[in-house]
């Protein structure tokens, strides 16, 4: 079993961001010097209410020198926001940084404001991500390549730039929905599952998933990530105490921008953090948290662990204290784990 760190430096507005830089790097420096696996980070642009963050490849970049030999990831990229000559050559440049130990993790959004700013057109969203996508694989082949849009224009176009790993890096999809979860079996090497979902909606549509791979005739992921908000403490009281002001903070803000209404199932991030918690959320102590995450490797087959254990406002001496349980008592039972390979 894999473990990573997902950390997006979301502040509160109020924030000093170059302290809040400095916090980061120290968590990524305990998951260094404590064997975690793999290191990713996420997009959003024109955060609302009292919410800013740092752009994800800058951010990225800087924190690839400071992972030592981990993993790096884009988790995720909103891809189609984005020229994909930009995209290409960007994280073409981030798998040289990361001398090809590179994931290239991405996604649809779902914020109009987004869509807006970046003209994105409804009825458009699904078709660009698709076509980016393929036009960024293309790009990596070296070979010429010759197309036209209303957003990009190639003519016989050879791109020097390319992955060090052929014919590219490794590619999540992040999806939250089941037409979304079958474009990531069709599109990428991995479905990157939410940490939106609760339990039972993520087993519905990992059926969904495993069938979409069958008819595409495409084998079962060697190495599946699951993203899961977790906080680990003494026991599950001082968790929960520790966690619901700003976790239950991060998905009241989800509330507010709409995550929950592209959800299957009828998600309701207005809900108490209580209720939120059950099926969602990993917390409590060591052994709690372990027998919480038990059915994403025994029943799913989930084999690569991506922890977000901080949220804006959450001090950084909380998230370390909870990295410190993980590392210490938690990611040692889990390096033991052979993940089951359900379908």
């Amino acid at each position: 079993m894999k473990v990573g760190l997902f950390i997006t430096n979301q502040q509160r507005v109020g924030m000093d961001m170059v302290q809040a830089l400095g916090d980061q790097i120290a968590m990524v420096h305990h998951a260094r010097d404590r064997g975690w696996d793999t290191l990713l980070t996420g997009q959003h642009y024109l955060n609302e209410g009292d919410n800013k963050q740092l752009q994800l490849i800058p951010f990225l970049s800087r924190l690839a020198a400071e992972a030592g030999e981990m993993t790096i990831g884009t988790g995720i990229l909103l891809l189609n926001l984005h020229n994909p000559v930009y995209t290409a050559e960007t994280i073409a440049t981030l798998d040289i940084i990361a001398k090809g130990n590179f994931i290239f993790g991405v996604g649809l959004g779902y914020r109009d404001m987004e869509f807006d700013a970046f003209n994105v057109p409804k009825g458009a969203r699904v078709k660009r991500f698709e076509t980016y996508l393929d036009l960024v694989q293309q790009l990596w082949s070296g070979k010429a390549i010759t197309y036209e849009d209303e957003t990009c224009r190639l003519n016989n176009v050879v791109m020097n730039i390319r992955p060090i790993q052929q014919p590219r890096p490794p590619i999540w999809i992040a999806a939250n929905n089941d037409p979304a979860v079958k474009r990531a079996a069709r599109l990428s090497d991995a479905w990157f599952i939410n940490p939106h979902a609760t339990l039972d909606s993520i087993r519905r549509m990992m059926v969904a998933y495993s069938d979409e791979l069958k008819a595409c005739g495409k084998p079962f992921p060697r190495d599946l990530p699951v993203f899961k908000e977790v906080y680990c403490a003494k026991d599950r009281r001082t968790a929960i105490e520790m966690a619901a002001p700003y976790l239950g903070g991060k998905y009241a803000d989800y509330a507010k921008w709409g995550q929950d209404k592209v959800m299957p199932d009828d998600a309701d991030f207005s809900r108490s953090f209580e209720e939120l918690t059950e099926g969602r959320f990993i917390i409590g102590s060591p052994d709690d948290c372990y027998r919480q995450l038990e059915p994403y490797w025994a029943e799913l087959g989930c084999s690569h662990l991506v922890v977000r254990t901080n949220w804006a406002g959450m001090p950084a001496s909380a998230s370390l204290s909870s990295m410190r349980l993980i590392s210490d008592e938690l990611l040692p039972a889990l390096r033991k784990i052979e993940p089951r390979r359900p379908f």
